[in-house]
């Protein structure tokens, strides 16, 4: 069987061949740094043992992604992040990289393996110190003691510093009392708590000597050996829900269940038998979010993971559309390819510009991390770069993910949303994504505030006379976008020419200045706006509220600037055959995105009138020039049929349309094909109009077919429903 898909996967790329691109180049470029790591798990993503089976009841669900969790642990693929005296890999970043590719095995089995090793067993080792290394991470990673990650409760989401359960310290017993005051307080949403863990890391305020020192992670037992609660300890199940069945999400509480002191992950914040607290980090707020950026590795993860579904759903559909045939525009005898309309380009290709930006984007985010992690660049400014990069990227990554998934279902009409062809399944699990490690809202919402702080470190010692400069040349750029200076430049560069205000646009500088002027004029704006806010606390948080909005819109912003930044690299460092196609979707990607902002654009003065027009022509021609290359766009991210698991990617289609041309051909060679009504009319003009049962007789000047064919020819039909409606 294998062989008999390769042989159709042949035949039906084909017509490809005149392509330049050098696709193994490009998909070696594309997996990165760890591409060993990524070909290592797509063996397992390729192995049925470890994919989804979508009609499981949601109890068999979450037994199969438990015993294929087992097999992992076997396989020895889960330890590369942890220390190598305890049998891991001090490999962080390779490991990220295996862990991406899982959710194209089954997205509650790369979650699941994650809740277990990347958030519980990463608490320990990150949180912890050697005793606890010692004494919890073996057993964690044998999987001997599944666990849950006891963060988020029911009332305070992302918000993790305004938590409500309490960790009091017992001087006589030397114990801390885990305690879930009221019902908001209850952990919710974690995954394993529901049935298979048996100890969690809880977070908590802790308390001691009457003093709250904030947030911090304690090592909590909560089941026995039979599976049963422990005393104190109380739980609900959180039952169904929109994806990742496979995972047992539930709810915890604690009523004043204790541990011993030593159970405190103290890394960074310790208590001494008498009580007496002590901390590395003088600032709780500095000290609190240390702590949680230890975690980061969750949103890194999310985002290559959102990076990797991309390439699944557009290979998927790209596949699919470049067989698909829908409607006769340009033959008598032969419909159109999906993929030769042009919307059908614009919904997919644009996506896929998209997809290949975050996916540079993102390994330069890996690699950050592995540096941070490794050790060979943690300093706090690099942590705090890469908490920044990491939260703007997941956010936009996660969005994008499902805004591509949605289309590409739609690009591939009913067959997309049969399960068989995964496009539905994969939308449902990643829905979640974009709100569990961080809500994307809040996320961009640190990014901007990260961005306010660094624009005010600009102005830290500097002169009144540096900061009326600045202040002047604010002035004078507004001045010239109201007067239309910038703008009439530009009309006069072009001589409204539209050839002319396209090479402008393609030109890497000026797509790269517009990127960046929109997120300095943006953080600019919200500062100065913010500089007059008033010092009282309540009147300070309304001021910044009503920036939020333009806050998030800046973040944005400059995230788009990072995944253009990678994507540019790349086209930078390819082969020069390849760098000319890679050029056509660098240019996609950032007209896509000048595009979508064309409204702020205008009314700041960036783009003239006439250059915003030429945005969109520019798009609608680069759509032409990658369109030969479309498949071996896809056929880069090295995603197999074993892979996809996606009837329509295989090729079959193209055998189903030959098949149907053949049968017509036939029909046609021996005479036997029947003459169309419209044809048999025009060859017999004074032939008697048809009658319709139960309609009064209609003229033929009356009703002209001529008036309707054209339009249906030329719709961009991408489901066979369309094609029913049209019919009708």
């Amino acid at each position: 069987m294998a062989d008999t898909t390769r042989t159709r996967r042949q035949r039906s790329e084909e017509p490809r061949q005149h392509g330049k691109v050098d696709v193994d180049w490009l998909g070696r470029d594309l997996r990165g740094t760890w591409g060993e790591r990524r070909l290592d798990a797509r063996r397992k993503v390729a192995d049925p043992r470890y994919q989804r089976i979508d009609d499981l009841t949601m109890a068999d669900h979450r037994e199969r992604a438990l015993e294929q969790l087992r097999l992992l642990v076997d396989d020895g693929a889960v330890l590369a992040a942890f220390p190598s005296r305890l049998g891991g890999g001090d490999d962080h970043g390779g490991n990220i990289a295996g862990f991406e590719e899982l959710v194209l095995a089954d997205p509650s089995l790369q979650i699941k393996s994650g809740v277990q090793f990347g958030l519980f067993g990463a608490a320990v080792l990150h949180l912890g110190t050697q005793h606890h290394h010692d004494t919890f991470l073996p057993p964690i990673m044998r999987f001997d003691v599944p666990g849950a990650f006891a963060m988020t409760e029911t009332g305070h989401g992302s918000d993790v510093a305004s938590i409500g359960t309490t960790a009091t310290y017992d001087e006589a017993a030397e114990e801390f009392v885990i305690h879930t005051p009221f019902r908001g307080a209850w952990k919710d949403y974690l995954g394993n708590a529901a049935l298979h863990g048996k100890d969690a890391v809880v977070f908590a305020k802790l308390i001691t000597k009457g003093i709250d020192h904030g947030v911090h992670a304690f090592y909590v037992p909560i089941r026995d050996e039979q599976g049963e609660f422990l005393p104190g300890v109380g739980g609900e199940d959180d039952g169904y829900k929109g994806g990742l069945n496979g995972i047992d999400n539930g709810r915890l509480h604690f009523t004043d269940v204790r541990v011993p002191r030593t159970n405190l992950l103290n890394r960074y914040g310790d208590v001494a038998a008498d009580g007496t607290y002590s901390s590395p980090i003088d600032s709780p707020g500095r000290r609190f979010f240390t702590m949680i950026g230890t975690l980061v590795q969750g949103r890194v993860s999310l985002d290559g993971a959102a990076a990797v579904a991309q390439q699944a759903a557009l290979a998927i559909a790209i596949r699919y559309g470049s067989e698909r045939r829908q409607f006769k525009a340009s033959s008598d005898t032969q419909e159109e390819v999906l993929l030769d309309y042009r919307r059908h380009q614009r919904r997919l290709f644009t996506r896929l510009a998209k997809a290949y930006a975050q996916t540079y984007a993102h390994e330069r985010l890996l690699v950050k991390f592995d540096g941070v992690f490794s050790g060979r660049t943690d300093t706090p400014e690099e942590r705090e770069d890469l908490e920044t990069l990491a939260a703007g990227l997941k956010a936009l990554s996660t969005w994008q993910a499902l805004d591509t998934l949605q289309e590409a279902r739609e690009a591939c009409g009913g067959a997309g949303f049969l399960g068989e062809n995964r496009l539905v399944q994969l939308r449902a699990d990643l829905d979640i994504y974009v709100t569990f490690e961080g809500d994307n809202t809040v996320l961009l919402q640190l990014v901007g505030k990260r961005l306010l702080g660094d624009f005010a470190k600009q102005f830290k010692g500097a002169s009144k006379g540096d900061i009326a400069r600045f202040a002047a040349d604010q002035f004078f750029d507004r001045a010239t976008a109201l007067v239309g200076l910038r703008t009439l430049s530009q009309d006069v560069r072009d001589l409204r020419n539209v050839k002319k205000s396209s090479l402008a646009l393609r030109d890497a500088d000026t797509q790269r200045e517009l990127l960046e002027d929109r997120v300095e004029t943006m953080v600019a704006d919200i500062a100065g706006r913010l500089r007059h806010a008033p010092k009282e606390q309540a009147k300070a948080a309304a001021a910044f509220n009503a920036e939020q909005h333009q806050l998030i819109e800046a973040a944005r912003a400059w995230v788009e600037l990072q995944q253009y930044d990678a994507l540019a690299e790349a086209v930078d460092r390819s082969p020069e055959a390849t760098k000319k196609v890679l050029t056509h979707l660098r240019d996609l990607f950032a007209l896509t995105i000048l595009e979508e902002h064309a409204a702020w654009h205008l009314e700041h003065g960036r783009l003239s009138g006439a250059r915003s027009q030429a945005v969109t022509s520019t798009i609608e021609r680069l759509l032409a020039k990658l369109r030969p290359h479309a498949l071996d766009l896809v056929a880069a991210f090295g995603l197999g049929d074993e892979h996809l698991r996606a009837h329509i990617a295989t090729g079959a289609e193209g055998e189903r349309q030959r098949e149907a041309q053949a049968h017509y051909d036939g029909l046609r060679a021996a005479g036997t094909l029947p003459v169309p009504e419209k044809r048999a009319k025009a060859s017999n003009p004074d032939a008697q109009p048809i009658a319709v049962a139960g309609a009064a007789p209609v003229a033929p000047s009356e009703f002209d077919d001529d008036s309707v064919e054209p339009v249906v020819a030329t719709t961009d039909a991408s489901a066979d429903e369309s094609a029913e409606v049209a019919a009708r």
